[in-house]
Formats: structure tokens, sequence, C-alpha cells
């Protein structure tokens, strides 16, 4: 077999080429949402956008070191597909930043984000008779041990690394929010707020109908009650130090006993007669669903000498059947997906700088990037009838986004003012990308 002979083209190549499409959701706003500068520079300085924009960038394109801005330098489509308008060095970019100021940054770029979302419709769940905006919140740590940088300590998850809390709105996935933390803040210290403002964002947005707010048994906290506002909700309970036997007992008077294998009995229903405070609580009792499980054999038909009894309450609000509400919770547990795909598939999990008040602006491009490729995989998949392959999905994963669509590889050809980009003759996913490009120069 013949070796293969490597020479340097003249051709203008590019393996990203599906980055342009970034530009067509985010160019336009951020040229309104995002100042030129937060503050006074030297003439002919890089702007503080163009630092915001290429940090943003970079995520989207799943690089997360400062280093990797040096890969952009002569990237003519990178740099017109976010409004770039002079590309950072690795140390402008890491210096920048680290002046932003940090209060009207994050303020911009959550503003930036929310507009972002407002273009977006989101998928439901049904609650009974109800078709419910699923909001689900949950911290989730950052592993960041070995390193020396602020904020970083020892997590629930016995590692050190950042505590943050999210909040995604949608069964598709989209952030709404979060706030990163030191990693030893106990994750409902600055939850009431954060809900807060969730809810006020929610509300924001215009959404048609109202949201069902899910959280889990770390945020079983009388405070947290106050600011769901009129949405629906569902909390897990903190068993803490009550008795199973006393709940299989209440169950076996109050609850309906569900179909299941021989040797086990599934209890449901509702109790309203508890307050999130306890007995002492000046607040008014909220319904609480349960599911009693009690396991007098194993799967194999093995009676045990002990029976088993799995006690699962909710703090919840929905008029639905007890089981209902089960399921509603157990489908919180999409969001440890959202966890990942941010952690593993835009790799922001070892965040770059020193500083704390730097990761929360770069987590901030991060939640950026992680919409922007949610919703370019959402585009896709209501194209599903141009794709070459066929989507029975109802959420691509981000790193298939960067896999068929970001990682497109195109020449550039310039001719005259004008800027080509050739996909080449056998690029699967062009009838998919023309047509979302098209779309988005339509007018409204």
């Amino acid at each position: 077999m013949k070796r293969l002979k490597l020479e340097r083209g003249k051709e203008e190549l590019n393996s990203t080429g599906g980055n342009h499409l970034f530009g067509h959701f985010l160019r336009e706003i951020a040229r309104e949402h995002l100042p030129s500068n937060f503050q006074s520079r030297r003439k002919g300085a890089i702007s503080d956008r163009d630092i915001l924009m290429t940090m943003t960038g970079m995520l989207c394109n799943s690089r997360t070191d400062f280093t990797n801005a040096n890969l952009y330098a002569e990237d003519t489509v990178f740099a017109h597909s976010f409004g770039i308008v002079e590309l950072p060095s690795e140390a402008t970019l890491r210096q920048r930043l680290d002046e932003l100021p940090a209060q009207r940054s994050q303020s911009a770029l959550r503003t930036l984000n929310q507009t972002l979302l407002s273009g977006r419709t989101f998928s439901t769940v049904r609650a009974g008779h109800l078709d419910l905006v699923p909001v689900d919140i949950d911290v989730s740590p950052l592993n960041n041990s070995g390193s020396h940088k602020q904020g970083v300590s020892f997590t629930y998850k016995k590692h050190d690394g950042y505590a943050p809390i999210f909040a995604y709105v949608g069964a598709e996935g989209y952030m709404l929010d979060h706030e990163l933390r030191p990693g030893k803040q106990h994750c409902q210290e600055g939850t009431p707020q954060f809900i807060g403002g969730c809810v006020d964002k929610l509300k924001a947005l215009g959404l048609d109908g109202r949201c069902l707010i899910r959280l889990d048994s770390g945020n079983d906290a009388e405070e947290n009650f106050a600011h769901f506002g009129e949405e629906f909700f569902i909390v897990k309970r903190n068993l803490r130090r009550e008795c199973p036997e006393q709940w299989l007992a209440t169950a076996r008077q109050v609850g309906d006993l569900q179909e299941s294998r021989d040797g086990k009995n599934v209890y449901t229903g509702f109790v309203d007669h508890l307050c999130p405070g306890g007995a002492k609580s000046a607040m008014s009792p909220v319904p609480v669903a349960f599911e009693v499980i009690e396991r007098l054999t194993d799967p194999d038909g093995n009676r045990l000498l002990i029976p088993t009894i799995e006690v699962n309450t909710y703090w919840t609000n929905l008029a639905c059947a007890a089981n209902e509400v089960c399921a509603l919770y157990h489908d919180h547990g999409t969001s440890e997906q959202f966890h990942s795909e941010l952690k593993s598939d835009l790799d922001i999990e070892q965040l770059p700088s020193g500083k704390l008040c730097v990761n929360r602006i770069v987590l901030l491009c991060g939640m950026l990037a992680f919409n922007l490729l949610r919703t370019l995989g959402q585009e896709v998949i209501a194209r599903s009838h141009l794709a070459p392959v066929k989507i029975k999905v109802r959420r691509w994963r981000l790193k298939t986004v960067l896999q068929n669509i970001v990682y497109c590889a195109v020449r550039v050809i310039r001719h005259g003012r004008s800027i080509k980009l050739h996909f080449g003759k056998t690029c699967p996913w062009f009838d998919v990308i023309e047509d979302i490009a098209r779309s988005r120069l339509r007018p409204a």
C-alpha cells in the first residue's frame, strides 16, 4: 500500500463550519444587550463584548481553557459567527475577564440568556388534566480536585470542587439560570432567593400556562414555599426520624393498593395534616403524596424474614393522583442528564480561572453556550424530514449537535466583499443547515 503524502495547501479550510448558525441566534441580541464596554477603555482596545463572545464561542465548541483562544486567531468563521471584531489572545482573554465588573457583566449575560429563551417554545408534562412546563432545580458539584482555586472546597460528593445550583426549563432542558457556589455551601443556603429569581424569569418569558417546579429532599425547607408564587410544585420530603412502620399503617388505612408482583405491596395516596416547618410552624398544612412499598419476598420469590419498608413522600399542590405525582418526580431525574451534558459534552467541569468571580462569568458564558447548542439541536429535530438519518428523539444531546452540525468542514471562499462557505459535495447535513440559516434570515 502506498504511503500518503502530506502537503500544506493554499485553500482556507475550517473544521467547524456549523459555528455560523450560532450567529443567527446570538449576534443581533448580543449587540442589543451586551454593551461594547462596561467601563472606559483605551482607543483600539478589544471590546468587552468581544471578550465575552470569544469565551462563549469557545464553550460552544467544547473549549474551556484560556489557551484554546489561540486556536481561533485566524478563524474567520468563528469571528464572524459570534460578531467578534477582534479576537483576543490567551493572555488578553485571561486578563480582561479578570477586569470585568462582576455585577454588571453577570447581569448582562443573564439578560442575554433570557432574551435567547424568549424565542423558544418549551415542551410540557401532563399532570392530571393540566399541561405544565417542568422547571427542575438541583445542585450538581463540579469536581476541581487538586486545584487551589478560590471557592473550591469539600463537597457532599466527597471531592473538592464547587457546588453550583442549576435550574432547567422545559422537557428539552434549557438552562434558565444557575448560581456558582463554594463547594462547602449547603444546598439550601441561598436557595429561597434563587427560586424567587427563577419564578420572576418564568413570568418574564410569558409562558402559556403554568409551571411545575421540582426539587429534591435537600431543599425540604419551610422558607422555600413562600417563593413558589402561583406555580405548581413537587418537593421530596426529608423523612428525618419518621417511622416507616407508622407510614405503612397510614398507607393501609387511607392509601390505594397498586398492582405489583406477588410479595410486594405498593400503597399510594395523600395526607393533608402536615406542615413543612413541623408541628410548631405557623404555615398552613400542605398536601403530601406518599408511596409506601412493603416487600415480603425478594424478586425471586424467596420470603424475607423481616419485611422491608420503603417510604417516599412529596409536598405538592397538584390535584392529580398520587401515583402521577410520584411519576412526575421520578421524571425530575432527567435533569441529571442535563448536568452530564454540561460537564462532559461541553467539558465544563474544571473551570479555568483561579478566581471565583471570573469562574462565575465563565459559567454564565457556559449557560449561553448550553442553550445555543440546545436551540440548534431542537431546530434540527424540527427538520427531521431533511436529515440523512432517522430522528426519533425529542432532544439531542449536546455532543450529538457538536458532532453532526458544528463540526462540519467547510471551505471559506472570499469574493469581493462577500464570504461563502462551501460545505462540500458529500456533506450529509447540508440541507438541514441551509434550511436553518434561511429560516433565520426570513422576516418574522
